[in-house]
């Protein structure tokens, strides 16, 4: 399954399932087919999502606590860091309090 992130702020952009739960555990939304995050909220979502991306940084043994493996085969495996899931919505995020917009997801 596949969720939407739209506002009226930024480009809309897609994110697999399992990438976008996990982001809004981070923010502290609940897991739902669609949602919001209230321009008010969002102060709050950058500020996690930036300490989460800090964790993730300051590892230094690759135990990120947010990583999704996923591989083509067996021989080759690739991490999708943190880093890579959280980027598109931590710009949304600040395009979207820098205009005062609120941010949805659905599926």
């Amino acid at each position: 399954m596949l969720y939407r992130f739209q506002s009226r702020a930024s480009p809309d952009f897609v994110m697999l399932e399992v990438h976008a739960r996990q982001l809004l555990e981070i923010v502290g939304k609940s897991i739902a087919p669609q949602g919001i995050i209230t321009v008010e909220q969002i102060p709050g979502a950058i500020a996690a999502l930036e300490a989460a991306l800090a964790r993730e940084a300051s590892n230094t043994h690759n135990n990120d606590d947010y990583a999704v493996e996923g591989h083509a085969n067996e021989a080759e495996k690739q991490h999708v860091g943190l880093h890579q899931r959280a980027i598109p919505l931590l710009h949304m995020l600040k395009d979207s309090l820098a205009e005062k917009k609120d941010v949805t997801w659905k599926t």
